[in-house]
C-alpha cells in the first residue's frame, strides 16, 4: 500500500467513526423525557446552601457558607471546579443584587459527549450528562464545552473529569437533586424539561413587570436542561448570551475528524507510515 492510499483508507475511517458518533447522540434525543432544573435568579438570596448539599451528596470540600464568609466569598464571580460543582455568583444590576447559581447545563445535545472518544462522557435518556471511569483523559469535553463546565484534575495521579451530574445517583433513587431539596426560596425547580419550560413561561407571562421574556437554555446551544429566568437581561448576570442556538455536536465534527487519528489511530498511522515508506525505498 503506497502513502496516498493508506491516508485514504485512514480518513475514510477516520471520518465515518465521527459521523455515526454525532447521529448516534441525535438518534438518542428525546428518547425519553429529559429532567432539569428551571433556576428563579428573583428567588435565590445568596445563601450558598446549594454548594454546601452538592459538596456532601457528591464527597467534595465542605464549603463555609457562614453569613461572615458569604460575605467574603461572594465578592468575586466564580466558576465552578473540581472541588465544587455549584457556585453562586452575585452581581449587581439596575434592578438590585442579582444572585446566579452556576453549574453543569446539560446540554440537550451535548457537545462534551459528541467529543469524547470512548463514551465516558454521556447523555443518559433522562437528561444527565454523566462521566464514566472509561475516561482517557484527552480532554476533549472541555474543548467542546460552549460554558466551560468539565474540569480536569491537574494534580492526581489518578484524574477525573469533575461536574455536576445532576445528582443521577440520587435520581435513581428517585430523590430531587441535593441543591434542589435545600433551597429555602424555591428558586430552584427540579421536573422534566416540559414541566419546567412550561413553568417557566407561566411565570414571565403572570409578572411581565418581573421577568424579561427571554428563558435563558430553551434554545441557547440546542437547548439544555438547566435553564434560567430573571429580571434583568442574561449578559448582566454572567451569561454567555454569544454562543447560539444550534447544538454543539454540529461546531464540534470537523476536528472529531481528526481527533481519533491523533489519539487513537496513531499508532496505527505510524505503522502505516514506516511500511509505506520502508516500500517507497525499496522501489
Amino acid at each position: 500500500m503506497n502513502r496516498r492510499a493508506f491516508l485514504k483508507t485512514l480518513g475514510t475511517a477516520v471520518i465515518s467513526s465521527s459521523l455515526i458518533k454525532v447521529k448516534d447522540l441525535k438518534a438518542e434525543e428525546h428518547k425519553t423525557e429529559f429532567y432539569g432544573i428551571l433556576v428563579d435568579t428573583t428567588r435565590c438570596i445568596g445563601c450558598r446552601r446549594c454548594e454546601k448539599a452538592c459538596a456532601e451528596a457528591n464527597g467534595l470540600p465542605i464549603p463555609d457558607i457562614s453569613e461572615d464568609k458569604n460575605k467574603e466569598i461572594l465578592k468575586n464571580i466564580r466558576n465552578t471546579s473540581t472541588t465544587q460543582y455549584t457556585v453562586v455568583n452575585k452581581y449587581e444590576t439596575e434592578k438590585g443584587t442579582v444572585y446566579v447559581p452556576k453549574r453543569c447545563m446539560h446540554c440537550n445535545q451535548p457537545g462534551c459527549a459528541a467529543a469524547c472518544l470512548v463514551k465516558a462522557m454521556r447523555k443518559r435518556e433522562t437528561g444527565h450528562v454523566t462521566w464514566d471511569l472509561n475516561c482517557i483523559g484527552c480532554r476533549l469535553c472541555m474543548i467542546s464545552c460552549p460554558f466551560d463546565i468539565p474540569k480536569f484534575e491537574y494534580d492526581k495521579a489518578i484524574p477525573r473529569i469533575q461536574k455536576c451530574n445532576l445528582c443521577y445517583d440520587r435520581f435513581k433513587k428517585g430523590l430531587v437533586p441535593a441543591c434542589v431539596e435545600v433551597c429555602p426560596t424555591q428558586a430552584l425547580t427540579f421536573g422534566t424539561r416540559r414541566d419546567i419550560l412550561m413553568e417557566a413561561k407561566r411565570r414571565i407571562s403572570n409578572n411581565p413587570d418581573k421577568y424579561i421574556s427571554h428563558i435563558y437554555g430553551e434554545y441557547e446551544a440546542g437547548g439544555t436542561s438547566h435553564i434560567y429566568i430573571s429580571a434583568v437581561p442574561f449578559e448582566k448576570i454572567g451569561f454567555k448570551t454569544n454562543i447560539g442556538l444550534e447544538p454543539y455536536p454540529k461546531y464540534s465534527t470537523g476536528f472529531l475528524y481528526a481527533v481519533p487519528f491523533i489519539f487513537v489511530l496513531w499508532p496505527l498511522a505510524m505503522l502505516g507510515f514506516r511500511k509505506a515508506t520502508r516500500k517507497d525505498t525499496e522501489e
